[in-house]
């Protein structure tokens, strides 16, 4: 017999009410399972024994009937049993319940599956957009094409300005006269075809626009290579840089009218600051998507006359890090001048590219691990020193300026505490350049070209540097805030977290226990230099930072105290109550 109870519980008596049969032994008698007084089938009469052995389907009969009444089937030994077992009439929670280990443990894999350089992406690309891309792909040979005024020559092949023999609209939308660039790839044709398909479906805009690329094969000359793209330019970084009006022809280009304004260090910091900031969004697209360039230099950067922007082209040499395409381990493919010290992108140890999927998988550990895209932030940061120091941009400087910087074991402020006394006039303009408005051109800088990778700024900290707190000449679009916004939000203020630590270890006590003596502290005190007031940028980024602890603290105390009284609930769901 069962009644309900007070409490939500339904009070159980632990015996059969099954009587199918009035041989067995059990029927009528109450069963205690008492630990203090269970029964043994040891200390059953000889008759009830005998019973027993005779009518075993009885006694099995009435073992399931009795694990039914209860309800559970755990031992005595485990349960606190007695004549009565409560069991909750409360019901049971419909849907998905969350936990906060729940929480934590889906918040942790999409963290790591968009981490850089995205394994959920990367599988989506590669199994759907790859896919419908092929569908949609069109064909071409060498024949639709002519051939027009050769534009240059690299180590990968050489590109020409080309139009279309035919019109026909389905193939391409491009009708104007010689509005392609064709290149026949002498070198990793086929890998620069893949790098630049990949760059189309994911980050279009860091590159030149990528048409298609189809392989020729003839019996004079064999299989070759040829790529694609849309005419956008012919004026490469490089070829601005060597004219003596730069960056001015720059503003030019970019404005689209001459500017009626006085020359000096604040308009040529702020057309500098617009080509860094065109270049670093572009990098950061590259890297957000596993694209490491490995041969970033003003030659392989062009300007786009419809967008009016810096894009980077020529990924012959570039590696795709999601998948593994383009890298062996022990091989590197740069250019000397413009290259990191470490010339390898990662270790030499990192085994051979497993199968696509896998290497996807694993892409954002490795990724982690070696940093890679470091290696394209030193390149840049060399531009950004050519475009300060007119002196610097020829080969032979660059080249000069590398000895030098090698001898200083890559230190920017020991370059410069040897080389400023005696500076020509080239080089002080580009220090007072960088030192405008608190020094924070300089700082970007140093923190760009370090010899470790690791100690060296990415693309989205750089574009979070104050450096680009103003607008420079382009208003940027709705999409490039957002993500500027974003870069700001995520950068970390550490300079207070090392306060915090260093007073932290000073209060340890002595320095047995791992802090500083009273001697170290003080020593550490004079060390100190004075602090640089800060600009109003850089205070209204330290107020919205500390705000921004603030209210994760205050999230985080809020979560804390609503997981204990989940938790005191979740127990006393469980703890019988009194009648």
């Amino acid at each position: 017999m069962a009644t309900v109870a007070s409490g939500g519980t339904i009070p159980i008596k632990l015996h059969s009410t099954h009587r199918p049969k009035p041989l067995s032994p059990f029927l009528g008698r109450k069963l205690n399972l008492n630990p203090s007084s269970r029964t043994s089938i040891a200390t059953l009469h000889p008759k009830t024994l005998a019973v027993v052995a005779s009518s075993g389907g009885e006694f099995f009969d009435a073992v399931h009937n009795l694990f039914l009444g209860v309800g559970v089937g755990l031992p005595c030994t485990v349960m606190e049993c007695g004549d009565i077992i409560y069991r909750s009439t409360l019901p049971k929670p419909s849907g998905l319940t969350l936990t906060v280990p729940g929480a934590a443990l889906a918040l942790g894999t999409l963290s790591y599956l968009w981490a850089t350089p995205g394994v959920a992406p990367g599988f989506f690309d590669m199994f759907f957009l790859a896919f419908v891309e092929r569908l949609f792909r069109p064909t071409f040979k060498k024949d639709d094409f002519v051939l027009g005024k050769k534009l240059g020559e690299g180590a990968f092949g050489v590109v020409y300005r080309a139009s279309l023999t035919k019109k026909p609209s389905s193939k391409v939308p491009y009708q104007k006269e010689g509005d392609l660039v064709l290149k026949k790839a002498t070198e990793y044709g086929a890998v620069e075809i893949w790098m630049n398909e990949r760059v189309r479906r994911a980050c279009s805009n860091s590159c030149a626009d990528f048409v298609h690329g189809f392989l020729e094969n003839s019996s004079k000359k064999g299989a070759e290579y040829w790529l694609i793209w849309r005419y956008e330019g012919e004026a490469t970084l490089y070829d601005l840089m060597q004219s003596k009006e730069f960056p001015y022809n720059v503003e030019r280009m970019i404005v689209k009218e001459v500017q009626d304004l006085p020359r000096g260090l604040e308009r040529e910091n702020t057309i500098i600051q617009t080509i860094m900031r065109q270049l670093l969004f572009a990098l950061d697209g590259l890297h957000s998507t596993g694209i490491v360039h490995r041969d970033i230099k003003p030659q392989n950067i062009i300007f786009s006359e419809g967008s009016r922007t810096f894009k980077i082209i020529d990924l012959g040499a570039a590696a795709d890090l999601r998948v593994g395409i383009n890298y062996i381990p022990k091989e590197f493919l740069l250019d000397p001048r413009y290259a990191a010290p470490e010339q390898y992108i990662m270790s030499t140890q990192t085994p051979s590219a497993p199968s696509a999927p896998v290497a996807t998988a694993l892409s954002p550990v490795l990724w982690q691990m070696n940093l890679p895209d470091r290696f394209d932030i030193y390149s840049t940061g060399l531009i950004f020193l050519q475009m300060a120091f007119s002196g610097l941009r020829s080969d032979s400087a660059l080249i000069q300026f590398n000895r030098q910087l090698k001898r200083c074991d890559y230190d920017l402020n020991a370059w410069r505490k040897s080389v400023e006394p005696r500076a020509s006039s080239d080089l002080r303009k580009g220090f007072e350049l960088l030192d405008l408005d608190g020094g924070i051109g300089w700082e970007l800088l140093t923190s760009m070209v370090r010899y470790k990778a690791g100690q060296r700024i990415s693309a989205k900290g750089a574009l979070a540097n104050p450096y680009f707190d103003r607008e420079g000449l382009l208003v940027l679009s709705l999409m490039q805030n957002l993500r500027l916004q974003l870069f700001r939000a995520t950068q970390q203020d550490y300079g207070e977290a090392a306060e915090w630590i260093i007073q932290l270890m000073a209060k340890s006590g002595t320095e047995k226990e791992g802090g500083f003596t009273e001697a170290q502290l003080q020593e550490l005190t004079e060390r100190r230099e004075p602090k640089k007031k800060a600009s109003p940028q850089r205070n209204a980024l330290a107020s919205v930072l500390r705000l921004q602890r603030k209210i994760m603290k205050t999230l985080n105390e809020s979560v804390d105290e609503l997981n204990r009284r989940r938790k005191s609930l979740w127990w006393s769901r469980w703890i019988p109550r009194e009648e």
